[in-house]
């Protein structure tokens, strides 16, 4: 027994003690007994506590499952923590001033004391059921989704009915006359996870997000303290949710609520294990206190309609609404990653204005906003609004492919199951690590890459792993998880355990996971960096990216299991698309090239033109003297699949100056109607080419390249498209006055004629036209969309998203239903009694998408 742990009757000690030392600062009281007539001792702690129940507050609940001993110990550090820095520390000082702490160490007394005395794996209250067996699990008798369970010998036997104990009575009775708790805590143990609160609908709730950036939050300060990495999952469809939760009640009350699971063991090595877990929670309930007063009456309102204006491959505006306060001001939160913290490092913006543009972004990639509203004076910050989820659009150059693997290429492998392994596949999860009973497991996922055309170059690429339980990676710190990149060539079987072990890999991507920052509900991400690229380049080739995904092979002395548990989205446990394994990926198709040949050149002096020479410069009474000339545009090429992706002017120099003034040539794009002096100087310039040349570069060699920077590569483009000429004007410069300072450049007829050098890609430049007439209607409680697609061949299919709160104005705006060429999808997983808007985007190959066609869904409530 671990008797470092304190008793019921120490934590009660403990508390009176505490009070009696700091009455200004903590309260006691007993809000109801146990069937064993134990006290429920709750414990206020406030500055001044004589105004606590005015203020805001964190409810905090531990060990309502008896051998979960980590609430209680918890509990008592906590305020252990609270009485030694109180009076220094600022952070602390303001949480307590502004809010109050309810605390109730140990919600199921009598179960506690029995794990510690008799049976430590006891996990219910001490109810007696009349039928030999003890016990109702206290978690799942409240009254949100309670359900009836006969069962009494069962571990999660919910009782005769909801409220049916005295233990959820009594904390149900003090939070019903208490309306100034904001968030609600429940501590337990194991599994280093938030269980934020769910409403059993499937669908995004308006508080998500507050759920989701409260846990995030919370986790950052975690890791601060022991680097460890916990996980955010809420539950998922069609996964059983879990009923009669305190959680869900909480949350059904307006309360922000959240499970909290600590540790991989319920009674872990105190000194080493508990000990940690204690340290790294303190600053994260310090946080959590300080937020209650954010979800008070007291709070701003919360930021109205945050959509987005635009999205290009490198900019984003961001709009919202909000009434018009002078007190009132906005912080824009920019992460890359789903479920991540909103703090000062990922704070991209603070404005009074309701809009916002962010700039410098990555082409293709996945962004994450939130905001809220903060009040200047008092500081207080308002509930989040629905966070924001887009993806940059690709560059022009770029192509992007979301690859899944077929059921049959994604799976795990025994050691101790081999003529069963290939049933792994396509079935429930990847079990990755070691166990007493499968041996050891390795992960194997496969991708088809024959869509991807041999030649092309991989610029990015991402590998997106979804952790869905941890709950048997019980030893702390100890073993890796990584992923190998195999020689699918040299592997006729990937069902074969043997062959898959034994393979040397071609590469490791990236860094190992410790097991301590292994986590579920959050999404896994490998970054192939330049080396990784190269070789995935390689493998197009072949047309597989073979993956072996590895963890721990070895078992420390006495443990029986070191398994990570990945989603792979198929099976009767996987969750769909949504959590396959997938590989995203962003390329340039192969290149193509072109060499135009100079089609007309002009020397342009002031009072006449010289056709078919081309020399530009200063003549001898210093007037300017203008080269000019013309290349036909590509006929060729259809300006609608072409994209230019570089462009290069080269010309040749017959001679250098003898003056010493520095003189310098500049090439122009141009827009030129008339070939004559005051055209020329009238021209409407387009943009320099390249950089200048120098009178010494002319010295030192004839060939002279002019390289087509970003903005003139598209206005390039854009004349193509007009299937107009490309006119250049070759400029000379002078620090002062010059004369007689005249270049010869090879002109069109000679042997070196300038020549447009364009290397260019066949892919469709502009989005299709959107869908049409988008409807909706429900079919056995499911909603039905219908649209027409745009007639064009160029059509790969249309893509459907569903956003419970503003229309869609990206494709990842929200939750994706469908991507594919039919004209209609159902909303399976929807909730048919709830209002929503539908955006549908037509996209092509590269893949372009449209404009939306967006219908709002009124829900059964409107109707």
């Amino acid at each position: 027994m671990k008797i470092q742990y304190a008793s019921y009757q120490d934590t009660i000690d403990f508390l009176q003690r505490a009070m009696s030392e700091h009455p200004h600062l903590i309260r006691l009281q007993s809000i109801g007994q146990t069937w064993e007539e134990r006290p429920i001792m709750l414990v206020t702690v406030s500055l001044d506590v004589t105004y606590a129940d005015d203020k805001p507050a964190l409810l905090y609940t531990g060990s309502i499952h008896a051998r979960e001993w980590i609430g209680n110990e918890l509990a008592i550090k906590f305020i252990e923590y609270v009485i030694d820095n109180y009076r220094f520390n600022p952070k602390l000082q303001t949480a307590l001033t502004r809010n109050t702490l309810y605390m109730v160490p140990c919600l199921n007394p009598d179960g506690f004391e029995y794990s510690r005395n008799h049976f430590s794996f006891w996990r219910k209250n001490r109810r007696n059921n009349g039928d030999g067996t003890f016990g109702v699990d206290l978690n799942r008798n409240f009254d949100a989704k309670f359900m009836r369970n006969q069962n009494t010998h069962m571990n999660t036997y919910g009782g005769p009915h909801a409220f049916s104990e005295p233990e959820t009575c009594a904390i149900r009775d003090f939070v019903e006359s208490h309306d100034n708790i904001r968030i609600a805590l429940d501590y337990h143990s194991q599994g280093n996870v938030f269980f934020p609160a769910h409403k059993f609908n499937h669908e995004v709730e308006i508080e998500g997000t507050d759920l989701n950036v409260l846990c995030a939050n919370m986790n950052n300060e975690i890791r601060k303290v022991t680097g460890r990495q916990y996980g955010i999952h809420r539950g998922k469809p069609p996964a059983q949710l879990i009923h009669g939760s305190g959680r869900e009640y909480y949350y059904r009350k307006g309360i922000i609520a959240t499970v909290v699971e600590v540790g991989t063991r319920n009674i872990p090595d105190y000194m080493k294990n508990m000990s940690q877990s204690v340290a790294e929670n303190i600053p994260a309930v310090v946080h959590a206190l300080s937020e209650a007063i954010n979800y008070s009456p007291l709070a701003p309102s919360r930021v109205l309609d945050f959509t987005i204006g635009s999205v290009t491959h490198d900019t984003v505006e961001l709009q919202w609404q909000y009434e018009q306060r002078d007190d009132i001001y906005f912080e824009v939160y920019r992460s890359e990653h789903n479920k991540s913290p909103c703090t000062e490092e990922n704070l991209v913006a603070i404005t009074k204005s309701q809009t916002f543009i962010d700039t410098q972004l990555n082409s293709g990639h996945f962004y994450f906003y939130n905001i809220r509203a903060v009040d200047k004076v008092t500081k207080i910050k308002s509930p989040f609004r629905p966070e924001l989820r887009l993806k940059t659009t690709l560059a022009t150059h770029q192509c992007g492919r979301t690859l899944f693997p077929a059921r049959e290429q994604v799976g795990y492998l025994s050691q101790n199951f081999s003529a069963k392994n290939k049933e792994h596949f396509g079935y429930n999860s990847m079990f990755i690590g070691v166990d007493k009973n499968r041996g050891v497991s390795l992960g194997v996922v496969a991708y088809d890459l024959s869509t991807i055309p041999e030649g092309s170059s991989i610029e990015t690429a991402q590998f997106f792993l979804y952790p869905m339980n941890r709950v048997a990676t019980k030893i702390e710190k100890y073993g890796e998880w990584s992923i190998s990149i195999l020689d699918s060539s040299q592997i006729d079987d990937i069902y074969d355990f043997n062959k898959i072990i034994d393979a040397t890999p071609l590469h490791t991507l990236g860094q190992t996971i410790e097991s301590d920052k292994m986590t579920q509900g959050i999404w896994l991400k490998w970054v192939f960096n330049g080396v990784e690229r190269a070789l995935l380049n390689k493998l197009l080739s072949d047309k597989t990216l073979l993956l072996r995904l590895q963890g721990p092979n070895t078992l420390p002395l006495g443990n029986d299991s070191q398994v990570m548990q990945f989603d792979i989205g198929y099976g009767p446990f996987g969750s769909g698309l949504h959590y396959r394994p997938n590989l995203e990926l962003i390329y340039q198709l192969p290149e193509q090239t072109v060499a135009l040949a100079v089609s007309s050149c002009n020397t342009i002096y002031q009072d006449k033109v010289v056709n078919d020479k081309l020399a530009s410069g200063f003549d001898t009474q210093g007037n300017i003297v203008y080269g000019q000339l013309a290349f036909e545009h590509l006929q060729q090429l259809d300006p609608l699949r072409t994209v230019f992706t570089q462009a290069c002017l080269t010309l040749y120099s017959r001679n250098s100056l003898s003056s010493a003034k520095d003189v310098r040539f500049t090439v122009e794009l141009v827009e030129l109607k008339d070939v004559d002096f005051k055209h020329v100087k009238q021209r409407q310039k387009i943009e320099y080419i390249g950089y200048e040349v120098s009178n010494e570069q002319l010295k030192e060699r004839s060939a002279h390249n002019f390289i087509f920077d970003s903005y003139s590569l598209q206005e390039l483009a854009r004349l193509h498209k007009a299937q107009t000429p490309y006119y250049f004007i070759i400029r000379a410069t002078a620090e002062s006055q010059a004369s007689n300072a005249l270049v010869n450049w090879a002109d069109c007829h000679a042997e070196q004629a300038a020549t447009l050098n364009i290397n260019y890609i066949e892919r469709r430049n502009e989005p299709l036209p959107a869908p049409t007439n988008l409807q909706t209607q429900v079919e056995n409680g499911v909603v039905k969309l219908m649209w027409d697609n745009p007639d064009s061949g160029d059509l790969v299919g249309c893509f459907v998203v569903r956003n419970r709160f503003h229309p869609p104005r990206s494709p990842f705006d929200g939750v994706k239903l469908y991507g594919g060429p039919d004209t209609y999808t159902l909303d399976n997983f929807g909730n048919a009694d709830l209002s929503k808007y539908y955006g549908v985007f037509s996209y092509d190959h590269a893949p372009n998408y449209s404009e939306p066609v967006v219908i709002h869904y009124p829900g059964k409530d409107s109707k």
